[in-house]
Protein backbone atom coordinates (compact mmCIF):
# COMPACT_ATOMS: atom_id res chain seq x y z
CA UNK A 1 0.00 0.00 0.00
CA UNK A 2 1.15 3.50 -0.52
CA UNK A 3 1.59 4.36 3.59
CA UNK A 4 5.30 3.43 4.06
CA UNK A 5 6.05 5.26 7.41
CA UNK A 6 4.09 4.19 10.66
CA UNK A 7 4.82 5.46 13.60
CA UNK A 8 2.83 3.92 16.78
CA UNK A 9 2.44 5.48 19.91
CA UNK A 10 2.77 2.98 23.08
CA UNK A 11 4.32 0.80 20.61
CA UNK A 12 6.12 -1.11 23.66
CA UNK A 13 3.16 -2.10 24.89
CA UNK A 14 0.83 -4.74 25.22
CA UNK A 15 -1.30 -3.93 22.46
CA UNK A 16 0.98 -1.35 20.86
CA UNK A 17 3.40 -4.41 19.86
CA UNK A 18 1.11 -6.21 18.00
CA UNK A 19 -0.78 -3.50 15.57
CA UNK A 20 3.07 -2.65 15.28
CA UNK A 21 4.16 -6.65 14.67
CA UNK A 22 0.64 -6.98 12.00
CA UNK A 23 1.70 -3.43 10.47
CA UNK A 24 5.19 -5.20 9.99
CA UNK A 25 3.88 -8.70 8.44
CA UNK A 26 0.73 -7.84 6.56
CA UNK A 27 1.23 -4.27 5.30
CA UNK A 28 5.28 -4.46 4.91
CA UNK A 29 5.73 -0.53 5.14
CA UNK A 30 9.74 0.67 5.21
CA UNK A 31 9.24 1.99 8.59
CA UNK A 32 7.84 1.66 11.78
CA UNK A 33 8.70 4.03 14.87
CA UNK A 34 8.25 2.10 18.34
CA UNK A 35 7.23 5.31 20.85
CA UNK A 36 6.84 4.37 24.44
CA UNK A 37 7.55 5.60 28.08
CA UNK A 38 10.10 3.89 29.17
CA UNK A 39 13.87 3.25 27.44
CA UNK A 40 14.32 -0.21 28.59
CA UNK A 41 10.76 -1.14 27.48
CA UNK A 42 10.84 0.18 24.30
CA UNK A 43 14.87 -1.22 23.19
CA UNK A 44 13.20 -5.08 23.94
CA UNK A 45 9.89 -4.07 21.55
CA UNK A 46 12.21 -2.90 19.03
CA UNK A 47 14.97 -5.47 18.93
CA UNK A 48 12.22 -8.18 19.01
CA UNK A 49 10.35 -6.44 15.86
CA UNK A 50 13.39 -6.62 14.68
CA UNK A 51 13.88 -10.16 14.60
CA UNK A 52 10.19 -10.82 13.55
CA UNK A 53 10.22 -8.49 10.60
CA UNK A 54 13.79 -8.30 9.97
CA UNK A 55 12.86 -6.23 5.86
CA UNK A 56 11.35 -3.41 7.81
CA UNK A 57 13.73 -0.79 9.51
CA UNK A 58 12.80 -0.22 13.21
CA UNK A 59 13.38 2.59 15.25
CA UNK A 60 12.46 3.31 18.93
CA UNK A 61 12.12 6.22 20.67
CA UNK A 62 11.22 6.83 24.29
CA UNK A 63 9.73 9.14 26.52
CA UNK A 64 6.33 11.45 27.86
CA UNK A 65 4.96 12.36 24.63
CA UNK A 66 2.38 14.69 27.14
CA UNK A 67 5.60 16.62 28.36
CA UNK A 68 8.00 19.06 26.76
CA UNK A 69 10.93 17.58 24.54
CA UNK A 70 13.46 18.82 27.29
CA UNK A 71 11.18 17.35 30.12
CA UNK A 72 10.13 14.29 28.26
CA UNK A 73 12.54 11.65 29.92
CA UNK A 74 12.70 13.22 32.90
CA UNK A 75 9.83 11.27 35.66
CA UNK A 76 7.03 13.90 36.34
CA UNK A 77 7.05 13.44 40.04
CA UNK A 78 10.15 14.91 39.77
CA UNK A 79 9.67 17.82 37.72
CA UNK A 80 6.49 18.59 39.86
CA UNK A 81 8.89 19.31 43.20
CA UNK A 82 10.86 21.62 41.40
CA UNK A 83 9.54 25.46 41.41
CA UNK A 84 11.31 26.09 38.06
CA UNK A 85 9.98 23.07 35.65
CA UNK A 86 6.66 23.45 37.59
CA UNK A 87 6.65 27.31 36.16
CA UNK A 88 7.73 25.97 32.79
CA UNK A 89 4.80 23.18 32.92
CA UNK A 90 2.20 25.68 34.12
CA UNK A 91 3.58 27.97 30.30
CA UNK A 92 3.46 24.41 28.37
CA UNK A 93 -0.31 23.96 29.95
CA UNK A 94 -2.14 27.25 30.11
CA UNK A 95 0.11 29.38 28.07
CA UNK A 96 0.16 30.51 24.58
CA UNK A 97 -0.44 27.00 22.49
CA UNK A 98 2.77 28.36 19.55
CA UNK A 99 5.46 28.64 21.50
CA UNK A 100 4.07 25.21 23.75
CA UNK A 101 3.78 23.36 20.73
CA UNK A 102 7.24 23.95 19.26
CA UNK A 103 8.84 22.69 22.70
CA UNK A 104 6.20 19.33 22.81
CA UNK A 105 7.47 16.01 22.62
CA UNK A 106 4.52 14.82 20.47
CA UNK A 107 5.10 17.47 18.16
CA UNK A 108 8.88 16.51 18.05
CA UNK A 109 8.68 13.35 17.23
CA UNK A 110 5.54 13.97 14.37
CA UNK A 111 7.65 16.45 12.86
CA UNK A 112 11.07 14.38 13.02
CA UNK A 113 9.55 11.03 11.60
CA UNK A 114 7.04 12.64 9.41
CA UNK A 115 4.46 9.47 9.61
CA UNK A 116 1.46 8.38 6.87
CA UNK A 117 0.21 6.77 9.47
CA UNK A 118 -0.16 7.20 13.20
CA UNK A 119 -1.54 4.34 15.61
CA UNK A 120 -2.33 5.77 18.78
CA UNK A 121 -2.22 3.15 21.39
CA UNK A 122 -1.22 4.68 24.55
CA UNK A 123 -4.11 4.81 27.33
CA UNK A 124 -4.19 8.59 27.78
CA UNK A 125 -6.96 8.42 30.13
CA UNK A 126 -5.32 6.49 32.62
CA UNK A 127 -1.88 8.91 31.78
CA UNK A 128 -4.10 11.95 32.74
CA UNK A 129 -6.71 10.94 35.38
CA UNK A 130 -4.06 8.91 37.28
CA UNK A 131 -2.18 11.85 38.13
CA UNK A 132 -4.82 12.19 40.63
CA UNK A 133 -6.34 15.75 41.47
CA UNK A 134 -8.17 14.59 44.38
CA UNK A 135 -5.27 13.86 46.49
CA UNK A 136 -3.60 17.10 45.60
CA UNK A 137 -6.93 18.95 46.20
CA UNK A 138 -6.97 17.49 49.48
CA UNK A 139 -3.30 18.31 50.45
CA UNK A 140 -4.35 22.27 48.79
CA UNK A 141 -7.48 23.10 50.60
CA UNK A 142 -5.35 21.60 54.20
CA UNK A 143 -2.54 24.14 53.87
CA UNK A 144 -5.49 26.94 52.80
CA UNK A 145 -7.43 26.03 55.75
CA UNK A 146 -4.27 25.84 58.24
CA UNK A 147 -3.63 29.83 56.87
CA UNK A 148 -7.34 30.53 57.30
CA UNK A 149 -7.38 29.31 61.24
CA UNK A 150 -3.97 31.55 61.61
CA UNK A 151 -1.78 28.36 61.36
CA UNK A 152 1.46 28.32 59.46
CA UNK A 153 2.72 26.47 55.99
CA UNK A 154 5.78 27.15 54.44
CA UNK A 155 5.40 29.35 50.76
CA UNK A 156 7.40 26.71 49.16
CA UNK A 157 4.82 24.00 50.52
CA UNK A 158 1.70 26.40 49.37
CA UNK A 159 3.04 26.98 46.09
CA UNK A 160 3.63 23.30 45.72
CA UNK A 161 0.19 21.88 46.44
CA UNK A 162 -1.47 24.51 44.84
CA UNK A 163 0.43 24.41 41.38
CA UNK A 164 0.53 20.90 41.72
CA UNK A 165 -3.43 20.78 41.94
CA UNK A 166 -3.40 23.11 38.51
CA UNK A 167 -1.40 21.45 36.75
CA UNK A 168 -2.96 17.84 37.71
CA UNK A 169 -6.42 18.99 35.84
CA UNK A 170 -7.62 16.72 33.47
CA UNK A 171 -9.33 18.57 30.95
CA UNK A 172 -6.53 21.60 29.87
CA UNK A 173 -4.38 18.66 29.88
CA UNK A 174 -6.48 16.52 27.44
CA UNK A 175 -7.43 19.85 25.42
CA UNK A 176 -3.35 21.18 24.48
CA UNK A 177 -2.78 17.26 23.78
CA UNK A 178 -5.62 17.05 21.43
CA UNK A 179 -4.46 20.97 19.56
CA UNK A 180 -1.16 19.54 19.53
CA UNK A 181 -1.38 16.41 18.06
CA UNK A 182 -3.59 17.81 15.10
CA UNK A 183 -1.52 20.59 14.10
CA UNK A 184 1.47 18.22 13.90
CA UNK A 185 -0.11 15.56 11.65
CA UNK A 186 -1.47 18.54 9.47
CA UNK A 187 1.99 19.75 9.14
CA UNK A 188 3.63 16.72 8.30
CA UNK A 189 0.35 15.18 5.82
CA UNK A 190 -0.43 12.35 8.01
CA UNK A 191 -3.02 10.24 6.13
CA UNK A 192 -4.90 8.76 8.98
CA UNK A 193 -4.37 8.72 12.61
CA UNK A 194 -6.07 6.15 14.54
CA UNK A 195 -6.66 5.63 18.19
CA UNK A 196 -7.35 3.03 20.39
CA UNK A 197 -9.46 4.36 23.50
CA UNK A 198 -10.68 2.98 26.33
CA UNK A 199 -14.24 3.08 28.67
CA UNK A 200 -12.22 3.34 31.38
CA UNK A 201 -14.27 0.69 33.28
CA UNK A 202 -13.67 -2.38 30.73
CA UNK A 203 -16.68 -2.31 29.52
CA UNK A 204 -18.84 -2.11 32.60
CA UNK A 205 -21.01 0.77 34.37
CA UNK A 206 -21.13 2.62 37.12
CA UNK A 207 -21.21 -0.41 39.50
CA UNK A 208 -17.75 -1.48 38.26
CA UNK A 209 -16.23 -3.74 41.48
CA UNK A 210 -12.73 -3.06 40.11
CA UNK A 211 -10.07 0.06 40.80
CA UNK A 212 -6.26 0.08 40.26
CA UNK A 213 -6.23 -0.67 43.57
CA UNK A 214 -7.70 1.76 45.67
CA UNK A 215 -11.11 1.85 46.97
CA UNK A 216 -14.48 2.04 45.64
CA UNK A 217 -16.44 3.46 44.16
CA UNK A 218 -13.29 5.38 42.92
CA UNK A 219 -13.25 8.80 41.54
CA UNK A 220 -10.19 8.62 40.15
CA UNK A 221 -11.47 5.58 37.70
CA UNK A 222 -14.45 7.73 37.11
CA UNK A 223 -12.26 10.47 36.11
CA UNK A 224 -10.54 8.14 33.69
CA UNK A 225 -13.85 6.60 32.30
CA UNK A 226 -14.48 10.85 31.60
CA UNK A 227 -11.76 12.02 29.95
CA UNK A 228 -11.51 8.50 27.81
CA UNK A 229 -15.17 9.62 26.44
CA UNK A 230 -13.85 13.56 26.71
CA UNK A 231 -10.97 12.49 24.49
CA UNK A 232 -13.45 10.64 22.02
CA UNK A 233 -15.06 13.46 21.32
CA UNK A 234 -12.06 15.77 20.65
CA UNK A 235 -11.32 13.16 18.05
CA UNK A 236 -14.97 13.63 17.02
CA UNK A 237 -14.15 17.38 16.58
CA UNK A 238 -10.90 16.14 14.89
CA UNK A 239 -12.71 14.39 12.33
CA UNK A 240 -14.49 17.10 11.45
CA UNK A 241 -11.96 19.54 10.63
CA UNK A 242 -10.95 20.20 6.88
CA UNK A 243 -7.64 19.53 5.79
CA UNK A 244 -6.67 17.21 8.67
CA UNK A 245 -5.55 13.22 8.80
CA UNK A 246 -8.63 11.25 8.73
CA UNK A 247 -9.48 9.70 12.18
CA UNK A 248 -10.86 7.05 13.90
CA UNK A 249 -10.88 5.13 17.42
CA UNK A 250 -11.48 1.45 18.38
CA UNK A 251 -12.42 1.19 21.94
CA UNK A 252 -12.01 -2.10 23.71
CA UNK A 253 -14.68 -2.73 26.21
CA UNK A 254 -13.23 -5.75 28.27
CA UNK A 255 -9.64 -6.55 29.77
CA UNK A 256 -7.03 -7.15 27.14
CA UNK A 257 -4.64 -9.76 28.04
CA UNK A 258 -2.39 -11.28 27.72
CA UNK A 259 1.71 -10.57 27.48
CA UNK A 260 3.01 -13.23 29.45
CA UNK A 261 2.77 -15.56 32.52
CA UNK A 262 5.02 -16.68 34.77
CA UNK A 263 5.95 -17.31 38.48
CA UNK A 264 7.69 -13.67 39.33
CA UNK A 265 8.76 -11.03 42.03
CA UNK A 266 5.51 -8.93 42.23
CA UNK A 267 6.28 -5.53 42.38
CA UNK A 268 4.26 -2.21 43.46
CA UNK A 269 5.14 1.50 42.01
CA UNK A 270 8.37 0.05 40.54
CA UNK A 271 9.41 -1.35 43.46
CA UNK A 272 9.56 -5.33 44.50
CA UNK A 273 7.31 -5.75 46.98
CA UNK A 274 9.30 -7.75 50.48
CA UNK A 275 7.82 -10.46 52.59
CA UNK A 276 7.45 -9.61 55.68
CA UNK A 277 7.37 -12.32 58.58
CA UNK A 278 3.79 -11.16 60.27
CA UNK A 279 4.07 -10.16 64.05
CA UNK A 280 0.87 -9.84 66.50
CA UNK A 281 -0.27 -6.54 67.75
CA UNK A 282 -3.20 -5.55 69.84
CA UNK A 283 -5.63 -3.54 68.90
CA UNK A 284 -5.91 0.27 70.57
CA UNK A 285 -7.67 3.42 69.74
CA UNK A 286 -5.49 4.46 67.31
CA UNK A 287 -3.99 2.11 64.54
CA UNK A 288 -1.27 3.06 62.74
CA UNK A 289 -1.26 2.55 59.16
CA UNK A 290 2.56 2.22 58.50
CA UNK A 291 5.46 0.88 60.31
CA UNK A 292 9.31 0.62 59.44
CA UNK A 293 10.27 -1.86 57.48
CA UNK A 294 12.93 -2.33 59.92
CA UNK A 295 10.72 -3.44 62.57
CA UNK A 296 10.00 -6.85 60.24
CA UNK A 297 12.51 -9.63 59.19
CA UNK A 298 12.02 -9.40 55.95
CA UNK A 299 12.33 -12.65 53.89
CA UNK A 300 12.91 -11.86 50.57
CA UNK A 301 10.42 -10.54 48.15
CA UNK A 302 6.95 -11.58 47.35
CA UNK A 303 7.02 -14.05 43.93
CA UNK A 304 3.69 -15.63 43.16
CA UNK A 305 2.40 -16.89 39.25
CA UNK A 306 0.80 -14.39 37.64
CA UNK A 307 -0.30 -13.47 34.38
CA UNK A 308 0.59 -9.64 32.98
CA UNK A 309 -2.06 -7.77 31.34
CA UNK A 310 -0.14 -4.88 30.29
CA UNK A 311 -2.05 -1.44 31.24
CA UNK A 312 -4.55 -3.30 33.59
CA UNK A 313 -1.86 -5.30 35.62
CA UNK A 314 -0.29 -8.11 36.98
CA UNK A 315 -3.01 -10.40 38.33
CA UNK A 316 -3.00 -13.96 40.76
CA UNK A 317 -5.31 -16.42 39.25
CA UNK A 318 -7.76 -15.07 41.93
CA UNK A 319 -6.99 -12.38 40.34
CA UNK A 320 -7.62 -12.78 36.78
CA UNK A 321 -10.50 -15.56 37.09
CA UNK A 322 -12.74 -13.21 39.21
CA UNK A 323 -12.44 -10.51 36.59
CA UNK A 324 -12.56 -12.22 33.52
CA UNK A 325 -15.96 -14.24 34.66
CA UNK A 326 -19.14 -14.11 32.35
CA UNK A 327 -21.01 -10.57 33.87
CA UNK A 328 -17.86 -8.84 34.48
CA UNK A 329 -15.29 -7.32 32.52
CA UNK A 330 -14.44 -10.86 30.60
CA UNK A 331 -11.70 -11.11 28.17
CA UNK A 332 -10.19 -9.70 24.91
CA UNK A 333 -6.80 -10.31 23.41
CA UNK A 334 -4.32 -7.97 21.98
CA UNK A 335 -4.24 -9.48 18.40
CA UNK A 336 -8.20 -9.02 18.28
CA UNK A 337 -7.58 -5.52 18.68
CA UNK A 338 -4.76 -5.27 15.93
CA UNK A 339 -6.22 -7.38 13.28
CA UNK A 340 -9.50 -4.99 13.89
CA UNK A 341 -6.63 -2.31 13.70
CA UNK A 342 -4.93 -3.02 10.31
CA UNK A 343 -8.20 -3.75 8.72
CA UNK A 344 -9.08 -0.04 9.49
CA UNK A 345 -5.81 1.35 8.28
CA UNK A 346 -6.78 -0.80 5.08
CA UNK A 347 -9.88 1.23 4.91
CA UNK A 348 -12.53 -1.85 5.49
CA UNK A 349 -15.40 -0.87 7.29
CA UNK A 350 -14.94 -3.27 10.53
CA UNK A 351 -17.68 -1.92 12.36
CA UNK A 352 -15.79 -1.17 15.50
CA UNK A 353 -14.53 2.99 14.28
CA UNK A 354 -16.46 4.92 17.47
CA UNK A 355 -15.56 8.27 15.42
CA UNK A 356 -18.12 6.65 12.53
CA UNK A 357 -20.72 5.42 14.73
CA UNK A 358 -21.30 8.96 16.60
CA UNK A 359 -21.18 10.22 13.04
CA UNK A 360 -24.08 7.61 12.05
CA UNK A 361 -25.69 8.20 15.17
CA UNK A 362 -25.90 12.31 15.86
CA UNK A 363 -28.72 14.56 14.70
CA UNK A 364 -27.78 16.51 11.28
CA UNK A 365 -28.92 19.72 10.11
CA UNK A 366 -32.23 18.81 8.74
CA UNK A 367 -35.04 20.24 5.74
CA UNK A 368 -37.40 21.96 8.91
CA UNK A 369 -34.64 23.53 10.60
CA UNK A 370 -33.86 25.15 7.00
CA UNK A 371 -37.69 26.11 5.98
CA UNK A 372 -38.12 27.68 9.34
CA UNK A 373 -34.59 29.87 9.30
CA UNK A 374 -35.79 31.37 6.29
CA UNK A 375 -39.16 32.46 8.18
CA UNK A 376 -36.87 33.81 11.35
CA UNK A 377 -34.89 36.23 8.87
CA UNK A 378 -37.90 37.27 7.09
CA UNK A 379 -39.16 38.28 11.02
CA UNK A 380 -36.26 39.61 12.02
CA UNK A 381 -36.10 41.92 8.79
CA UNK A 382 -39.95 42.70 9.18
CA UNK A 383 -39.26 44.31 13.00
CA UNK A 384 -35.75 46.03 11.99
CA UNK A 385 -37.70 47.68 9.38
CA UNK A 386 -40.38 48.61 11.99
CA UNK A 387 -37.89 49.55 15.18
CA UNK A 388 -35.56 51.53 12.58
CA UNK A 389 -33.00 49.47 14.32
CA UNK A 390 -29.87 47.14 13.43
CA UNK A 391 -30.00 43.43 14.20
CA UNK A 392 -26.49 42.71 12.83
CA UNK A 393 -24.25 41.45 16.26
CA UNK A 394 -24.15 41.61 20.16
CA UNK A 395 -20.60 40.58 20.19
CA UNK A 396 -21.48 37.49 22.60
CA UNK A 397 -21.13 35.34 20.03
CA UNK A 398 -17.78 35.34 19.19
CA UNK A 399 -14.77 35.29 18.54
CA UNK A 400 -14.62 39.19 18.41
CA UNK A 401 -13.52 39.18 14.73
CA UNK A 402 -17.53 38.02 13.54
CA UNK A 403 -19.19 41.03 15.16
CA UNK A 404 -16.54 43.14 13.28
CA UNK A 405 -17.07 41.01 10.00
CA UNK A 406 -20.67 41.71 10.63
CA UNK A 407 -20.80 45.70 11.46
CA UNK A 408 -18.44 46.14 9.10
CA UNK A 409 -20.52 44.39 6.25
CA UNK A 410 -23.53 45.94 7.57
CA UNK A 411 -22.20 49.63 7.13
CA UNK A 412 -20.87 48.71 3.83
CA UNK A 413 -24.16 47.42 2.82
CA UNK A 414 -25.93 50.98 4.12
CA UNK A 415 -23.10 53.09 1.94
CA UNK A 416 -22.94 50.58 -1.39
CA UNK A 417 -25.67 48.24 -1.36
CA UNK A 418 -24.77 45.65 -3.50
CA UNK A 419 -20.95 43.45 -4.33
CA UNK A 420 -20.40 45.17 -7.40
CA UNK A 421 -20.47 49.15 -5.94
CA UNK A 422 -18.46 47.61 -3.36
CA UNK A 423 -15.65 46.58 -6.00
CA UNK A 424 -16.34 49.13 -8.33
CA UNK A 425 -15.77 51.98 -5.79
CA UNK A 426 -12.88 54.17 -5.42
CA UNK A 427 -11.30 53.20 -1.50
CA UNK A 428 -10.47 56.17 -0.21
CA UNK A 429 -13.98 57.30 -1.66
CA UNK A 430 -15.67 54.01 0.38
CA UNK A 431 -13.71 55.15 3.68
CA UNK A 432 -14.95 58.69 3.46
CA UNK A 433 -18.25 57.67 3.01
CA UNK A 434 -18.34 55.15 5.48
CA UNK A 435 -17.57 57.74 8.02
CA UNK A 436 -19.86 60.59 6.45
CA UNK A 437 -22.36 57.61 7.45
CA UNK A 438 -21.58 57.20 11.29
CA UNK A 439 -21.59 61.20 11.20
CA UNK A 440 -25.30 61.16 10.56
CA UNK A 441 -25.89 58.07 12.58
CA UNK A 442 -24.96 58.43 16.12
CA UNK A 443 -27.86 55.80 17.07
CA UNK A 444 -25.58 53.53 14.81
CA UNK A 445 -22.47 54.21 16.35
CA UNK A 446 -23.82 54.51 20.04
CA UNK A 447 -25.16 50.75 19.34
CA UNK A 448 -21.52 49.65 18.12
CA UNK A 449 -19.94 51.17 20.64
CA UNK A 450 -21.85 49.86 23.80
CA UNK A 451 -20.80 46.77 22.64
CA UNK A 452 -17.60 46.61 23.17
CA UNK A 453 -16.54 47.65 19.91
CA UNK A 454 -14.45 50.78 19.34
CA UNK A 455 -14.79 52.15 15.27
CA UNK A 456 -11.44 53.16 14.17
CA UNK A 457 -11.81 56.30 12.50
CA UNK A 458 -10.57 56.05 8.03
CA UNK A 459 -7.02 58.03 9.10
CA UNK A 460 -6.58 55.50 12.05
CA UNK A 461 -5.88 58.61 14.45
CA UNK A 462 -8.72 58.23 16.81
CA UNK A 463 -11.71 55.83 17.64
CA UNK A 464 -15.16 56.24 18.78
CA UNK A 465 -15.49 54.02 21.67
CA UNK A 466 -18.05 53.37 24.89
CA UNK A 467 -17.55 52.05 28.50
CA UNK A 468 -15.27 48.92 27.71
CA UNK A 469 -13.50 47.54 24.52
CA UNK A 470 -13.89 43.25 24.29
CA UNK A 471 -10.09 43.71 22.19
CA UNK A 472 -7.77 43.31 23.38
CA UNK A 473 -8.30 40.68 25.94
CA UNK A 474 -6.08 41.64 28.80
CA UNK A 475 -7.76 39.30 32.11
CA UNK A 476 -7.00 41.56 35.16
CA UNK A 477 -5.69 44.62 33.52
CA UNK A 478 -7.59 47.53 33.24
CA UNK A 479 -5.43 49.96 30.63
CA UNK A 480 -2.44 48.79 28.35
CA UNK A 481 0.44 50.29 26.18
CA UNK A 482 -0.72 50.93 22.53
CA UNK A 483 1.78 51.02 19.77
CA UNK A 484 0.90 51.36 16.19
CA UNK A 485 1.63 47.96 15.40
CA UNK A 486 -0.92 46.75 18.36
CA UNK A 487 -3.50 49.17 16.83
CA UNK A 488 -3.35 47.41 13.58
CA UNK A 489 -3.52 43.89 15.50
CA UNK A 490 -6.30 45.02 17.73
CA UNK A 491 -8.03 46.41 14.50
CA UNK A 492 -7.95 43.37 12.42
CA UNK A 493 -9.39 41.31 15.73
CA UNK A 494 -12.28 43.11 16.90
CA UNK A 495 -12.47 46.41 15.96
CA UNK A 496 -14.86 48.19 13.64
CA UNK A 497 -12.35 49.79 10.80
CA UNK A 498 -12.98 52.55 8.19
CA UNK A 499 -9.65 52.80 7.15
CA UNK A 500 -8.93 52.92 3.35
CA UNK A 501 -6.47 49.35 3.52
CA UNK A 502 -9.66 47.41 5.44
CA UNK A 503 -11.65 48.84 2.50
CA UNK A 504 -9.59 47.57 0.01
CA UNK A 505 -9.55 44.16 2.12
CA UNK A 506 -13.06 44.29 1.71
CA UNK A 507 -13.36 45.10 -1.74
CA UNK A 508 -10.54 41.79 -2.69
CA UNK A 509 -13.11 39.72 -0.32
CA UNK A 510 -16.25 41.18 -2.50
CA UNK A 511 -14.20 40.47 -5.76
CA UNK A 512 -13.42 36.99 -5.06
CA UNK A 513 -17.48 36.25 -4.11
CA UNK A 514 -18.42 37.66 -7.73
CA UNK A 515 -15.95 35.91 -9.27
CA UNK A 516 -17.01 32.65 -7.78
CA UNK A 517 -20.74 33.41 -8.36
CA UNK A 518 -22.84 30.63 -9.56
CA UNK A 519 -21.89 29.34 -13.06
CA UNK A 520 -18.52 30.76 -13.12
CA UNK A 521 -17.09 27.48 -12.40
CA UNK A 522 -19.18 24.81 -13.49
CA UNK A 523 -22.73 24.98 -14.34
CA UNK A 524 -25.70 24.23 -12.61
CA UNK A 525 -25.79 23.08 -8.50
CA UNK A 526 -21.93 21.99 -9.38
CA UNK A 527 -21.04 26.05 -9.44
CA UNK A 528 -22.35 26.64 -5.86
CA UNK A 529 -19.61 25.78 -3.75
CA UNK A 530 -17.77 27.34 -0.36
CA UNK A 531 -16.01 30.01 -2.33
CA UNK A 532 -19.78 30.66 -3.57
CA UNK A 533 -21.64 33.71 -2.62
CA UNK A 534 -25.21 33.71 -4.83
CA UNK A 535 -26.92 37.13 -3.79
CA UNK A 536 -26.09 40.41 -5.40
CA UNK A 537 -27.04 42.55 -2.08
CA UNK A 538 -25.04 41.80 0.60
CA UNK A 539 -26.36 39.74 2.76
CA UNK A 540 -24.11 40.77 6.12
CA UNK A 541 -24.77 36.91 7.80
CA UNK A 542 -24.10 35.12 4.63
CA UNK A 543 -21.22 37.41 3.97
CA UNK A 544 -19.33 36.59 6.88
CA UNK A 545 -19.78 33.21 7.00
CA UNK A 546 -18.16 33.39 3.39
CA UNK A 547 -15.26 34.82 5.26
CA UNK A 548 -15.19 32.78 8.31
CA UNK A 549 -15.42 29.31 5.83
CA UNK A 550 -12.67 30.63 3.10
CA UNK A 551 -10.26 32.64 5.06
CA UNK A 552 -10.05 31.14 8.70
CA UNK A 553 -11.42 27.45 7.65
CA UNK A 554 -14.48 27.59 9.69
CA UNK A 555 -16.75 25.30 7.68
CA UNK A 556 -18.19 21.39 8.48
CA UNK A 557 -17.29 18.78 6.43
CA UNK A 558 -20.20 16.36 7.08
Amino acid sequence: MADSNFVVLGGAGMVGFQIAYRIATELKPRRIVLVGLREVEVDEATEALRELAPDVEIVGEWGDILARNEFSRRPRSELLADPDTREAIFADLLGPFEPAYERSRLAHLIRTHRPDVVVDSINTATAISYQDVYTTAVLAKRDVDTLQGGGEVAVEDLAGHVESLILSLSVPQLIRHVRTLHQALVEVGTRLYLKVGTTGTGGMGLNIPYTHSEDRPSAKLMTKAAVGFAHTGLLFLMARTAGGPAVKEVKPAALIGYADIAHRVVSERGEPVGRFRARREDLASTLRLHLPTEEFTRQGDVALPVVNTGENGVFTRGEFEAITSLGQMEFVTPEEIAHLCVAEIRGANTGRDVIAAMDGAIIGPSYRGGILRARALDELRRLEAETGTHSVALGQLGPPELSKLLWEAELLSLVAGTVVNVVETDPDTLAADLEELLGFRPDLVDTITSLGLPILSSDGSSILRGPFIRIPEVPGDREVEMSPEDRDRWAEKGWVDLRPSNVRRWQARFKAMRDARLGKAQRGSAGVTLASYLPEHIEVGTVAAWVLANEHGGYRIK
